[in-house]
C-alpha cells in the first residue's frame, strides 16, 4: 500500500506548494489528520465488508447500483488521470540525466515509456507485478528517509521566504494548498481496493491502511519542511526537482543530487506499477456486477489479469498526458487537482456510508463509546472530503463534474444492455459477509442471449 501512495508526486509537490510559502506545511499537517480520519474510515469498512473494490462496494452496498457506479467511475478517473500527474514529476527527475533542455516532444515521449513500463510489468501478472511494487518501495525510501532526518540539520530559516506568499487570506491559502497535498495520500485505500486478492482482509487491509498511512505521514511532512528549508523560495516554485536541488545545496556538487533523482525515479516507475494495478481492479469489481462494460472484467492468464483495464486506463493516461504538455503551462498542478477531485468523491461517499452503517444499520453490537467513536471519525472524514472539493477552485470542480456526468449515459446504457430499468435494491451491507478467500469470480448480471458480451465473462477458478 505503501508503494501506491508515495510516488514521483511526492518529489514534485515542494515545487507545486512553493507559491504559497510555509504556510503549505500547515495545510500539510491539516490533510494529514484529515487522511488518517480517512484511513480510519476505511480500515473499519474494509472489517465490515472485506470484499475487493473498496469505495465502490461500500457505496453500492449502501446506498445502491447508481451511487456505486459513480464511485467506480471516479476512482478509475483518479487512477488513470493521477498515472498521468506521477509520469509528469518522474519525466522531471528523468530530465536531470537525458533532455536538459526540456524539449517537449522529448518529454511527452519519456512519459509515454514510464507509462507503459508498469503497464506491461501489470500485463505479466500480479506476481510479478508484486515483486516489482516490494523492490521499488524498499528504494523510494532512501531520498525520503534521508530528507526527513539529515536534511533537517541544514534547514537555514532564510530560504522559507514569507510564512504566506499566496497573496490569499489564511484560510485561502491553507485551503488550496492542502487541496495539492491531498495528492500525496491518495492510495491510502488502494488495499481496500485489493482486498478480494488479500489474504485474511479483515485483519490485514485495516492495518495495511492505518499503519501505512501512518509512516508516509511522518516521511511527507519532514521531508518537505527540509525541502522548503534548503531551497530558496525563489527558486523552490520554478524547479522541477526539488529533492535534487535541496541534496545539492547540501553537500555541494551534482552527485547527491543525482542519487536523489535516482531514487525519484525509481518511486515513480513503483507508484506507476501500483496505480495501474488500481485502474484495473476498481472496474474489474464493478464489470462483475454488470455495472462497468463486460471487457474489463475478462481475465487472462493462470493470474488472472485484467488486460483490457490495464490497457484502456494506459491509453487515457497517455492522452491526458501528451494533453497536458501541449496545452497546458502548469501540468502537473493541474492534472492533480483534478485526480484529487474525483478521488475525494469516493471518499465522501464511504464516509457518508460508514456513518450510515454505524447510525442506522450496525448499531447492534457496538458499544456506546465505540459508536461515538466510530462515527466520529466518519463525521470527520466526510467533512475533510467536502472541504477538500472546495480547495481545489471552481474551474477544477466544473472539470470534475463534467468527467463524472460522462458516466451517466454509460450507466444508462449498461442498464439498458442488461434489460433492466430503474434502480436495483441495494443490500444491506450486515448480510455481505465475504469468506476469508476470495471465492472464484461469480459470472456477471448480463443475458446470454446478447451475444459477444453475454459469452465475454465466465466465471473463474
Amino acid at each position: 500500500m505503501i508503494g501506491s501512495i508515495i510516488g514521483t508526486g511526492v518529489f514534485a509537490l515542494p515545487s507545486a506548494l512553493a507559491p504559497y510559502g510555509p504556510i503549505s506545511l500547515v495545510a500539510f499537517a491539516v490533510v494529514t489528520l484529515g487522511a488518517l480520519a480517512l484511513a480510519l474510515t476505511f480500515g473499519s469498512l474494509a472489517g465490515r465488508v472485506p470484499a475487493g473494490g473498496g469505495p465502490y462496494v461500500y457505496a453500492r452496498e449502501a446506498f445502491g447500483e447508481f451511487t456505486g457506479f459513480l464511485n467506480a467511475w471516479s476512482y478509475w478517473i483518479t487512477a488513470w488521470a493521477g498515472n498521468a500527474a506521477i509520469v509528469v514529476a518522474w519525466v522531471g527527475y528523468v530530465e536531470v540525466f537525458v533532455n536538459t533542455g526540456h524539449r517537449t516532444g522529448v518529454s511527452i515521449l519519456i512519459a509515454l515509456v514510464g507509462l507503459w513500463i508498469p503497464a506491461a510489468v501489470n500485463l505479466t501478472g500480479a506476481r510479478n507485478a508484486g515483486a516489482f511494487q516490494v523492490i521499488t518501495t524498499v528504494l523510494k525510501f532512501v531520498p525520503l528517509v534521508f530528507m526527513a532526518t539529515v536534511g533537517l540539520l541544514f534547514v537555514e530559516s532564510a530560504d522559507f521566504g514569507p510564512f504566506n506568499a499566496s497573496g490569499r487570506s489564511a484560510a485561502g491559502a491553507i485551503s488550496a494548498a492542502g487541496a495539492i497535498a491531498l495528492f500525496s495520500y491518495l492510495g491510502l485505500e488502494a488495499a481496500s481496493v485489493v482486498a478480494g486478492r488479500v489474504r485474511e482482509p479483515r485483519r490485514n487491509v485495516p492495518r495495511a491502511t492505518v499503519y501505512g498511512t501512518l509512516v508516509c505521514a511522518v516521511v511527507y511532512i519532514l521531508g518537505t519542511l527540509a525541502v522548503f528549508g534548503t531551497v530558496p523560495h525563489g527558486r523552490l516554485a520554478d524547479s522541477t526537482a526539488p529533492f535534487t536541488d535541496a541534496a545539492n545545496n547540501i553537500f555541494g556538487g551534482t552527485w547527491a543530487g543525482d542519487v536523489v533523482a535516482a531514487a525519484a525515479i525509481v518511486s515513480g516507475i513503483g507508484a506507476l506499477n501500483g496505480w495501474t494495478m488500481l485502474c484495473a481492479e476498481m472496474p474489474y469489481a464493478a464489470a462483475r456486477d454488470g455495472l462497468f462494460p463486460a471487457a474489463f472484467a475478462r481475465l487472462r492468464g493462470a493470474d488472472g489479469v485484467p488486460v483490457f483495464g490495464i490497457v484502456a486506463s494506459t491509453v487515457l493516461a497517455s492522452l491526458t498526458t501528451v494533453f497536458s504538455y501541449t496545452r497546458f503551462e502548469d501540468v502537473f498542478t493541474k492534472i492533480v487537482l483534478l485526480s484529487v477531485l474525483t478521488a475525494v468523491i469516493p471518499y465522501l461517499f464511504s464516509a457518508a456510508a460508514q456513518l450510515y452503517w454505524l447510525l442506522v444499520r450496525g448499531r447492534e453490537g457496538l458499544g456506546r463509546g465505540r459508536l461515538v467513536r466510530d462515527a466520529t471519525v466518519a463525521a470527520l472524514a466526510m467533512a475533510f472530503s467536502y472541504w477538500s472539493i472546495q480547495g481545489s477552485g471552481y474551474q477544477t470542480v466544473y472539470y470534475g463534474l463534467f468527467v463524472l456526468l460522462l458516466g451517466v449515459p454509460v450507466y444508462l446504457w449498461l442498464k439498458r444492455d442488461r434489460g433492466e430499468y430503474g434502480e436495483s435494491p441495494a443490500r444491506p451491507a450486515t448480510e455481505t459477509d465475504a469468506p476469508q478467500t476470495p471465492p472464484p469470480t461469480p459470472a456477471p448480471r448480463i443475458p446470454r442471449q446478447r451475444g459477444r458480451l453475454g459469452d465475454a465473462l465466465r466465471p473463474h477458478d
